[in-house]
């Protein structure tokens, strides 16, 4: 029997071949040369723009965002107590300096007026009483210096008289009675002389008493007189008084008043808050202000207008003391727990009031502040 055999037309199936699985082909030294290369490079270049840069931009200028908006604000208090009839403003309105903002009830303090105006007429009718006695008194004074010349006149006619009857009274030619007679006269004329000074004297006395209420000063600057209307001058004060006014221009805050409301003197009522006047403390760190200094120019820009608006102003000035220093609880740094800090330093920055019209700022929002340290 014959073999099989294939035919020699047809081919034999070739085997599939076999794949291996490996690491992708590692990339040539020379291409990784070229990108170490490359990379260095805009590394060499970022370092150059950043020097470049700080040299001629960031080594001129300091910044911070640790900025808040400030205002030396107003507070209002009651300088006389009694219970409000009117407050006509509100929470966030805008007022005038001078603007009322609350009305006391005026009744009592115009009848103290009234009062110290009736004291102050008395006083100057006093006064002028004053001086018509001093007049009268003057008057008196002169009179009994009159009536003096009269007792020494009579005096010395008496002492004539006595001395001629003396003398002849050693002939017998006068009697002893007329003796006696012109002796009593005598007497009694020197008796109306010591009372005549006398009566001079008491009367000189009340002339000087009610010459030292009126010495040196007419009616209207007597003592009296002045002390009346300063009394007045007082009443007329506290009547102003019950009307509040605005000290300055500004935005109404913290309002805690109502009609009916009973004030007294020192309690705040309110706060008005000048935001045409806001200025600006930027925190600086301590490393940050070796080149700044009052006058530099400054900008800034607000979280709440965005950095579409830049605001401008200038150094104002540096505080007394870094925050830390004037805490409530300052730090005890010489009980030996001791981490050193960076400090701040507040610095007031001074706004243009034409830029703060145009786009109003409020106390306490965030500012970002960056001095330019080469102007």
């Amino acid at each position: 029997m014959a073999r099989d055999q294939a035919s020699p037309d047809v081919a034999a199936p070739a085997a599939a071949p076999v794949t291996q699985a490996g690491p992708p082909p590692r990339p040539s030294r020379a291409r990784r040369i070229r990108l170490f290369i490359i990379l260095a490079g805009v590394i060499l270049a970022a370092a150059v723009l950043y020097g470049l840069y700080w040299l001629l931009v960031a080594s001129k200028h300091v910044e911070t965002d640790d900025a808040y908006v400030q205002a030396s604000s107003a507070q209002v208090t009651a300088l006389v107590s009694g219970p409000l009839v009117q407050v006509p403003i509100h929470e966030t309105q805008p007022v005038k300096a001078g603007q009322v903002l609350a009305v006391i009830d005026p009744a009592d303090y115009r009848l103290a007026v009234a009062n110290a105006q009736a004291a102050l007429d008395q006083a100057e009718r006093r006064v002028r009483q004053y001086f018509a006695n001093d007049k009268a008194l003057a008057a008196q004074a002169a009179a009994k210096s009159s009536d003096i010349a009269r007792a020494e006149a009579e005096m010395r006619k008496a002492q004539v008289e006595y001395d001629r009857r003396k003398g002849l009274a050693a002939t017998g030619a006068v009697s002893g009675d007329e003796l006696t007679a012109a002796e009593t006269a005598l007497a009694s004329a020197r008796s109306a002389l010591a009372q005549a000074k006398a009566n001079a004297t008491a009367a000189g006395q009340q002339q000087q008493a009610a010459n030292v209420l009126i010495a040196g000063a007419d009616v209207a600057s007597n003592p009296e007189v002045a002390a009346a209307r300063t009394k007045l001058a007082q009443a007329e004060l506290d009547l102003s008084r019950t009307v509040i006014r605005s000290p300055t221009d500004g935005v109404v805050t913290k309002n805690t008043i109502e009609v009916g409301q009973r004030v007294q003197p020192g309690v705040a009522l309110m706060t008005i808050v000048p935001i045409q006047e806001a200025y600006v403390d930027a925190n600086f760190k301590e490393v940050q202000l070796r080149k700044v200094h009052v006058g530099q120019p400054v900008t800034l820009t607000s979280d709440l207008y965005g950095s579409g608006v830049k605001f401008h102003g200038h150094v104002e000035g540096f505080s007394g003391g870094t925050g830390s220093a004037f805490a409530v609880i300052p730090a005890q740094n010489a009980t030996g727990n001791w981490i050193k800090v960076v400090q701040r330093i507040p610095v007031r920055i001074k706004l243009d009031p034409k830029e703060l019209a145009q786009h109003p700022l409020r106390v306490g929002l965030s500012m970002k502040a960056d001095i330019d340290v080469a102007g």
